[in-house]
């Protein structure tokens, strides 16, 4: 694998540490950062994200960072919120997103007893494209969400909690995960080593 200069941006409302971690431990160069310059010349760059989509929006338009990211050349994945946050817009508050991969995000639907958010190890399934090279179908990831995108032709995995949605969304350079991969063991790990290799 070459040698990948990871930039996780500095969104301040997302909990960066474990993300962070998680990089380092497969990526000797990772760093965490609103500098315009930084995040330019990163090989990588990482849009976390926990909360909601309009705080996490209004954040990015307080550091003027929406320009910056949807001008990126360079791989990008968003994790959990950050991958909502890709789309183009999401019901939760009703917000506009960044519009790059062309999706909406909706409220998940309650189903029977199933409890919201949906929290814990689900499977992933209908896996394709280089983000999953050399990771098998029925694979278990972590999750912790109440939105989620519909499954579309940009969806690379998929998740069924009550309904289908679409566990992974990809459009040109940007990838997005619903789930945590920082929290997915062993295949979180290979997922992000995925990442870095693109």
């Amino acid at each position: 694998m070459p040698c990948s200069s990871v930039v996780i941006v500095d969104t301040g409302c997302a909990n960066i540490t474990s993300v962070r971690c998680a990089f380092e431990r497969i990526s000797d160069n990772v760093v965490v950062s609103r500098d315009f310059d930084i995040i330019r010349n990163a090989s990588h760059v990482v849009l976390p994200g926990v909360g909601t989509a309009g705080a996490a929006m209004e954040k990015l338009a307080e550091f003027e960072l929406i320009a910056l990211i949807k001008a990126l050349t360079q791989p990008v994945l968003g994790i959990c919120l950050g991958m909502q946050l890709l789309t183009n817009s999401s019901t939760e508050r009703h917000v506009n997103c960044l519009g790059l991969i062309d999706s909406a995000v909706k409220a998940l639907l309650k189903v029977d007893d199933l409890p919201l958010p949906h929290m814990g190890w689900n499977k992933l399934s209908h896996l394709s494209g280089p983000l999953y090279a050399g990771i098998d179908e029925g694979c278990y990831v972590y999750f912790v969400h109440s939105f989620a995108v519909p499954i579309g032709d940009y969806a690379i995995a998929q998740c069924h909690y009550g309904q289908d949605f679409a566990a992974s969304i990809n459009q040109d350079n940007f990838y997005g995960v619903q789930f945590h991969p920082e929290r997915s063991s062993a295949i979180g790990s290979k997922i992000l080593s995925n990442f870095l290799a693109i």
